[in-house]
């Protein structure tokens, strides 16, 4: 099966798949088999920089090991050059994932320093051009995106960044309803989800962080939002069972 089919054919189903979200120092070969164990529909691994891949670190090159029992996955990269992130896709693409999926939201300085991450959100002929590479350099793949609601409160434009996205040819785009601004704190926005508009052929999915008591309340208010999926993040550190609840796959049937 190839890897767009088996993209899509996470889609078919009544449920709403769980996905592992990448995580720096976390989504690592052994939690991920952990998550999938316990239900995970598809994980990603830890970000990676491109510019480390085009070096061929020993350090980025393990990050991206992982075995069949881990699939569908997907292999998530990061950086400031256009040159760099075509390099990294055309590697990344040589380990053979599910998925290759572009960092579009880390807030953390440096990275964003180095015109990385959130950064592309203050340059959307960046992001354009960027994505657009990564599509260029993938032939077999499957490209996503993760990134946030926009770099602050007064340029949130997530809905023109999801429709230029598309138009490139990305297939799918996961949204942290957060600004680059607040970085972790704070209560998501998710009231953006709904006003986005989600472009044809595009899925939309949703970042959950929030703490246990939040989570039904989050879910709950995407039920009249057209999302495909939910990426659990930070919440499933200390709940990796958490993919295996029967009440949010019930929940996730109306999401």
């Amino acid at each position: 099966m190839s890897s767009n089919t088996l993209f899509k054919n996470l889609f078919k189903d009544a449920t709403r798949p769980l996905f592992l979200a990448p995580m720096e120092d976390v989504s690592d070969a052994p939690f991920r088999q952990i998550c999938r164990s316990m239900g995970a529909d598809m994980v990603f691994t830890e970000f990676i920089s491109s510019e480390a891949l085009i070096r061929d670190s020993d350090i980025a090159l393990h990050k991206m090991t992982f075995s069949e029992k881990e699939r569908p996955l997907g292999i998530q990269i990061f950086g400031g050059r256009e040159e760099a992130m075509y390099g990294a896709a055309k590697v990344a693409e040589q380990s053979n994932p599910d998925v290759v999926d572009i960092n579009f939201g880390c807030p953390v300085y440096k990275v964003v320093n180095k015109g990385a991450g959130a950064a592309c959100l203050k340059d959307l002929d960046m992001m354009e051009r960027m994505a657009g590479t990564v599509v260029d350099a993938v032939n077999s793949k499957p490209v996503t995106v993760k990134t946030r609601l926009g770099w602050d409160e007064s340029t949130i434009r997530i809905q023109e960044v999801a429709l230029m996205l598309q138009s490139v040819g990305v297939q799918a785009l996961t949204v942290h309803a957060r600004t680059r601004a607040q970085k972790y704190k704070g209560d998501a926005d998710w009231s953006w989800l709904k006003k986005l508009k989600t472009p044809n052929n595009m899925k939309l999915r949703a970042q959950i962080d929030a703490v246990l008591e939040k989570i039904l309340v989050v879910i709950m208010s995407l039920m009249v939002i057209n999302v495909l999926w939910q990426v659990f993040s930070r919440y499933i550190l200390s709940n990796p069972s958490s993919f295996t609840d029967e009440l949010a796959r019930y929940l996730m049937i109306w999401v």
